[in-house]
């Protein structure tokens, strides 16, 4: 059995409840530093090309607070690519990104647009950081991915995390396939989207699977139980998922 499963924490939707009234709080640098001393093994953010959300001012704070790993997600531009190169993330998740998106909308196309997306791979691999991209659980793009150079994906889990009954079984076997024969390419391979308290352990006993990446769900149940409590909840499913509660 592979080792524990680690827990990334998106912390975005901080910012979200921020940003609708235009405040300083809650702020997102103090929910990661109640996230890793609750047990999360990263923080994950999206500063989206609208800065819906997360602010550039937020990046630099926790680039100088964070005792674990920032992974941040990005979208494939030059403007992205910039910041990353000065933030010195220690990783990177390349995205898909749609302004007018309420969520990520599925994997990234990277079969589709290889050589910008290899570009990008090489030029976040200079600074040092560890590049993954997130895609559906599709052999082709886990393919496109290896010709990349990516050493890691992210498998989008969104059909799973959406979908009931048969299709529920059907969209598991997809991800179940899909880590296996992405870790036979050698990638490692972690996963996200949708996952919440009821259908997350599941996805974390799959053989393969590295890293889980939940945000929405965790900042949904810190609003009635606090973040510490809710970031150690969801520790708990992951840990029993490998056999370690």
């Amino acid at each position: 059995m592979n080792p524990r499963v680690l827990l990334g924490v998106n912390i975005d939707h901080v910012a979200t409840l921020r940003q609708a009234r235009g405040t300083r709080y809650p702020d997102p640098v103090q929910a990661a530093v109640l996230a890793e001393e609750a047990g999360a093994d990263g923080i994950t953010i999206h500063p989206r090309e609208d800065r819906r959300h997360i602010q550039d001012r937020d990046v630099l704070l926790l680039r100088d607070v964070l005792q674990t790993r920032m992974n941040l997600e990005m979208a494939v531009t030059d403007d992205m690519l910039a910041f990353a190169e000065q933030v010195r993330p220690e990783c990177v998740c390349l995205v898909p990104e749609k302004r007018e998106e309420l969520t990520t909308e599925g994997g990234l196309d990277v079969a589709g647009q290889e050589a910008r997306v290899a570009d990008a791979c090489e030029r976040l691999g200079r600074i040092g950081a560890e590049v993954s991209l997130f895609i559906d659980p599709d052999p082709v793009q886990i393919d496109a991915a290896v010709r990349c150079g990516a050493p890691v994906v992210e498998l989008h889990t969104g059909e799973y995390a959406e979908a009931r009954g048969e299709a529920l079984e059907t969209a598991f076997r997809t991800l179940v396939e899909a880590v296996s024969y992405a870790s036979s390419k050698g990638l490692v391979v972690n996963a996200g989207h949708g996952l919440n308290y009821q259908n997350t352990e599941r996805v974390a006993a799959i053989e393969g699977i590295h890293e889980l990446n939940i945000g929405h769900a965790i900042i949904g149940r810190a609003v009635f139980t606090g973040l510490k409590e809710a970031v150690r909840d969801m520790k708990a499913i992951l840990d029993q998922a490998r056999g370690r509660a």
